[in-house]
């Protein structure tokens, strides 16, 4: 029990960092790109509870799920403790996305005490950088890190370094409004 557990730990703790890098390649060089017809609707104003844009955040559930029954159905080994603890791991980040992008950025839920960690604050800004540019952080949490490498390197905050994405937002468009469209 003792080595499942640290098999769990570490892996959980593995997966939900790899899913923050995973998270921002997809949102930079997916959803701004070839979902853009879908993840646009997260870059205009909402009209009710539900967006088209919250389809994405179902894609990655299935296989976090698939994993944790694997961990708890699968022949007796390593790879079947891996599995479980990358599942669970998956989970956390989607679980803590929710609460911190929907919850804390976009006050979809009642979570703004999160503000007073100041991190936290920092993630809930760095993200509305990229609502106001369109450009970079596209991940969430490792947001104001990037923020601050850029800043350092002399890159103008959120500004993408290779010009905005076809048809994604552009500079200056307030956060949950639609933003102009670009001539292509």
């Amino acid at each position: 029990m003792t080595l499942s557990l640290a098999i769990w730990i570490a892996t959980a703790l593995t997966a939900f960092a790899t899913m923050e890098v995973w998270a921002a390649l997809l949102h930079g060089r997916v959803w701004h790109h070839a979902l853009w017809s879908i993840h646009r609707s997260h870059h205009t104003k909402r009209r009710g509870a539900f967006e088209q844009n919250d389809a994405l955040a179902f894609l990655h559930a299935p296989i976090a799920a698939g994993l944790i029954i694997y961990g708890c159905e699968g022949a007796p080994g390593p790879l079947r403790e891996a599995a479980f603890g990358f599942g669970l791991g998956m989970t956390a980040f989607g679980l803590a996305y929710l609460l911190v992008h929907d919850g804390l950025v976009h006050r979809r839920l009642p979570v703004s005490g999160l503000a007073r960690i100041p991190y936290l604050a920092r993630v809930r800004d760095a993200h509305r950088v990229h609502h106001s540019t369109g450009g970079p952080p596209y991940g969430l949490f490792l947001g104001p890190l990037v923020l601050a490498r850029r800043a350092a390197a002399g890159a103008a905050p959120g500004r993408p370094s290779t010009g905005a994405a076809p048809g994604g937002p552009s500079a200056g468009a307030p956060l949950g409004e639609r933003a102009p469209q670009r001539a292509r």
